[in-house]
């Protein structure tokens, strides 16, 4: 196989740069894993009445028990930042393989505290995985087309996405309804991380070589970096948190926000996320593309606006007609948004942090949307409804549009020169 032929599959998703054949191979294991990650993280956010009704989840107990699944994003930042001493390939396929062997277990899962349980460690191993990711991608693709990668990794994304929502319009004729899904799952993800044994190191992380993985190791990491970049780690890591703030309670409870406010049935639900799904999918790769031509920060800036902008009105208009279309737009902007804030953690520090930063800022991102999840609790209690109390956490949105003026702009620049 000569990996240094032009790629021939990826040009369906048109990178803005020549990519050859090597990196088409790592995109597309990377981006199944990102499939099936997509497919996995939103089944409780579709099934989330019809678990409550098996389990006997309370109303105002939703959200801190998203809470609670938030908490693995500490052990999934020492898993992804052990990537920095003993390489990408092997904690992947490391993070693979839990994330299936527990998605398998919350199928079977026999009580609250057992679903909980077997999805705080999905989550663990599904939460380092993304951030590696993302990792991935920055280190093997051309600079001119970086932005565009990390697009390509969300379209997928939103593909795993559509491919719950699918699965999901039938979960009233699927054996054992919400289990099912799980079980579909945990198969899948068995199969992508079989097929991932192909997946090579990047070469920026083999330049440097494997360094021992022990405690001192890490700690000794996490003081480089407060040494050397504190300003653009601690700025990209503040703009992360406050977008997690503010929109991971509304991405949660937005399908159950349109079944039970929007009397949608699961069905109607599955009609709109997949030609929503596949509206965000070329939405996103196109955001990606401009943000390769006219730079991250006017993008991110842009997406971040939209979606905040989109929710609020989601969550705050009373006509039914307009909830498609601002879904649609809600979630593009996040994805979207979401994409070029991480991207910024990534690509303005050096290789031997990268996957440490990159799991920083996942995990600020992450525990923020699990503070405001709880706090979301509280407001509906306040409100008794979860529209007014949604809107209300999207207050923190300024904060990153602010941080994102502060750093520097990465697009079309070496990593080496950026850092």
């Amino acid at each position: 196989m000569n990996d240094n032929k032009p790629a021939r599959v990826l040009w369906l998703l048109r990178p803005p740069a020549t990519i050859d054949r090597r990196t088409e191979r790592i995109i597309l294991l990377v981006g199944a894993a990102a499939l099936f990650a997509g497919y996995d993280v939103n089944v409780f956010g579709l099934a989330t009445p019809q678990i409550q009704h098996s389990l006997g989840i309370a109303e105002n107990q939703i959200g801190p028990t998203l809470a609670y699944f938030r908490v693995a994003a500490f052990l999934a930042l020492l898993l992804a930042a052990s990537a920095d001493l003993v390489g990408r390939r092997r904690l992947l396929l490391v993070t693979m393989f839990g994330q299936a062997v527990f998605t398998l277990a919350t199928a079977f899962a026999p009580s609250y505290a057992g679903f909980v349980g077997a999805q705080f460690l999905t989550r663990v191993f599904g939460y380092a995985e993304e951030m590696l990711c993302f990792v991935v991608i920055a280190e093997e693709i051309t600079p001119l087309a970086r932005g565009w990668g990390n697009s390509a990794l969300v379209a997928f994304y939103f593909l795993g996405a559509g491919f719950a929502s699918a699965v999901f319009g039938a979960i009233n004729i699927l054996p054992h309804g919400w289990r099912a899904m799980y079980f579909i799952g945990a198969l899948s993800l068995f199969l992508v991380a079989f097929l991932r044994r192909r997946l090579p190191e990047t070469r920026r992380f083999e330049s440097q070589g494997a360094k021992t993985l022990n405690l001192r190791a890490f700690l000794g990491l996490l003081r480089d970096i407060a040494r050397q970049h504190p300003g653009r780690v601690a700025t990209a890591i503040l703009a992360a948190g406050a977008f997690g703030f503010a929109v991971s309670p509304a991405t949660f409870l937005a399908q159950k926000y349109l079944q039970e406010v929007g009397h949608y049935s699961p069905g109607q639900v599955s009609l709109l996320l997949i030609p929503g799904g596949l509206a965000g999918l070329g939405l996103s790769i196109a955001a990606g593309r401009l943000s390769d031509r006219l730079g991250r920060k006017p993008m991110a800036i842009a997406m971040v606006a939209l979606c905040g902008a989109s929710f609020a009105l989601f969550f705050g208009t009373g006509a039914t007609w307009a909830l498609p279309v601002l879904w649609i737009l809600a979630f593009f902007g996040f994805f979207a948004g979401d994409t070029l804030v991480a991207g910024f953690a990534l690509e303005i520090v050096p290789t031997r942090y990268r996957a440490t930063v990159g799991g920083l800022r996942y995990l600020v991102e992450i525990m923020a949307g699990a503070v405001a999840l709880v706090l979301e609790g509280h407001l509906y209690d306040h409100f008794h409804a979860h529209g007014p109390a949604l809107q209300w956490l999207l207050v923190s949105l300024p904060i990153t549009l602010i941080a994102i003026l502060f750093l520097p702009e990465p697009a079309g620049k070496t990593l080496e020169d950026i850092a």
